[in-house]
């Protein structure tokens, strides 16, 4: 955030995308067959803002039985009829439903508060309701939500010990972690977030400083900004999550240009609770999309599954099964594992010898897509981003490649990079991109991550160890890794003052590599 640069240009990729969200939100209400069974209330939130809701309950519902509760955050930007499908699913397999358009957005009252304590409060407050005027069981209470209902989900289980059980879908659990990973702005996501809320709701004065700071690279906001996003971050109430005991699932997608698996991984690792973690080719929020229009859907199969057993006590098995499962991007089946450590159980260096330097403020064109296009092209016809590895210029990419592999080599988690980089200038920032280069030289991007340093001395060499996002993709035979560094991408806000360069090398004493994560054969 030290580098000036402004990029409101991507606002309008925001507003557009966030129209068509809107308008995919509106066709869902055909969906729901049972309209007789649904009502529309209002109901009073933290400090008597009108929440919109819906309530669906069980058919026969007469109030001389109670039966377990499931609340339903809307997701940014969405309105209230987008779990209708599937809260018609749920109300006829024996729950109550209530659904609720969280504040800020929609017909609900007051403004966007991004998942702060006003939004944990109203998660309570929806729960009061729903014990007060519906026959729900106090004692089997659930939540769940797509994207931003995923996030307030989490955080209110952490401060309302009643809910027993969490579906988190394509949400974070770590705000800053997914939107400036690598003290790098993730503009083009900033800006589909900030342009779905100009078109759906009312922001407040802080989101909208917050966003001004985050296209302006206002350093001196900076530690502001990671302040106002731990605030609004499970991974900051871990300790309190685990205490309540909460049943946590979480679910995403490997190409979540809005919400990286990375940081979902992290925080399921800290969980101590039952937990269970699954990840899908996709970008961010499709892997459940089809669900949402009532068709048949693996995440929220799962999702029905958990809330049976934890809230209902079913024994379908799904506390015995392995509890983190895979389904890889090359592949069409599933994998399951006992923990997250065990996903790359191998790993194997690349060594990234000798020095390099590249000159700063050109894209190469080793590029990592575009916010959502890109990830959802791979998700229906795996194809990824490409890049011509021979023809990427040396002026403006660093290139390493590994020998071809003899047999295929199955990518699972999290690819590391070590090197050392000496600056000219004091600022910078880096993308490095992993990719699988076939015999023509064709590189398919496997996963990729920016880093950004501020406060260094040009001249003077230091290290740089960047996590790329976690993955799982499978290298044929006969195919080499590549792993390619530039300093420009449209995803990201660059800081790299005009001119600079960076060099990377290799010191005898801490050698440069990349880790490379591999299922265990």
């Amino acid at each position: 955030m030290g580098h000036p640069r402004k990029a409101l240009r991507t606002t309008t990729v925001g507003a557009v995308s966030a129209t068509l969200i809107a308008g995919s939100a509106l066709g869902l209400a055909p969906t729901a067959q049972a309209a007789d069974a649904v009502r529309f209330v209002d109901i009073t939130g933290d400090g008597g803002t009108v929440l919109k809701a819906n309530v669906i309950t069980p058919a026969g519902a007469d109030g001389s039985r109670r039966y377990p509760l499931l609340v339903l955050p809307t997701s940014w930007g969405l309105p209230q009829i987008e779990y209708l499908a599937q809260a018609q699913k749920l109300a006829d397999s024996g729950y109550i439903v209530v659904s609720y358009n969280v504040r800020g957005f929609w017909q609900s009252g007051g403004e966007i508060e991004v998942a702060g304590p006003p939004d944990t409060a109203d998660a309570s407050k929806v729960i009061d309701w729903a014990l007060a005027n519906t026959p729900a069981d106090a004692q089997h209470i659930g939540m769940a939500g797509v994207s931003y209902g995923a996030g307030i989900s989490l955080l209110a289980a952490a401060h309302d010990k009643r809910i027993k059980a969490v579906a988190a879908l394509s949400g974070w659990a770590d705000l800053i972690d997914s939107i400036y990973s690598g003290r790098t702005q993730h503009v083009q996501a900033g800006a589909l977030l900030d342009g779905a809320s100009l078109v759906t709701g009312r922001q407040s004065a802080e989101i909208r400083q917050i966003f001004d700071n985050f296209y302006a690279s206002n350093l001196s906001k900076e530690q502001e900004m990671i302040d106002w996003g731990k605030k609004r971050s499970a991974a900051t109430y871990v300790d309190q999550l685990n205490k309540n005991g909460a049943a946590v699932m979480m679910a995403n997608a490997w190409g979540d240009t809005v919400f990286a698996p990375n940081q979902y991984a992290d925080f399921y690792e800290k969980l101590t609770g039952p937990k269970r973690l699954e990840f899908r080719p996709g970008d961010h929020a499709t892997a459940e999309l089809t669900g949402l229009f009532g068709l048949p859907n693996d995440v929220w199969t799962d999702t029905e599954r958990w809330f049976d057993h934890y809230l209902k006590g079913t024994d379908n098995g799904i506390d015995h099964e392995e509890p983190v499962r895979l389904k890889s991007r090359s592949t069409g089946g599933y994998e399951g594992y006992p923990d997250w450590k065990s996903v790359g159980a191998t790993r194997k260096k690349i060594a990234l010898s000798g020095t390099t330097t590249i000159h700063t403020n050109v894209d190469s064109g080793a590029d990592g897509g575009i916010v959502f296009l890109s990830s959802i092209l791979d998700q229906i016809a795996q194809a990824p981003p490409v890049a011509s590895i021979p023809l990427l210029p040396r002026r403006w990419a660093a290139v390493w490649q590994s020998e071809k592999y003899p047999t295929a080599q199955q990518v699972r988690g999290t690819a590391k990079l070590h090197t050392t980089v000496t600056p000219t200038k004091e600022s910078g920032t880096l993308v490095a991109y992993l990719y699988d280069v076939g015999p023509l030289g064709l590189g398919k991007l496997v996963s990729n991550a920016p880093y950004t340093f501020h406060g260094q001395t040009p001249g003077k060499p230091f290290g740089v160890d960047l996590e790329l996002f976690s993955t799982a993709y499978d290298v044929p035979a006969g195919h080499r890794l590549a792993l390619v560094v530039d300093t420009v991408d449209p995803l990201y806000i660059e800081h790299n003052p005009s001119g600079a360069q960076l060099t990377f090398s290799s010191p005898a004493n801490d050698p440069s590599y990349v880790s490379i994560p591999l299922r265990e054969q």
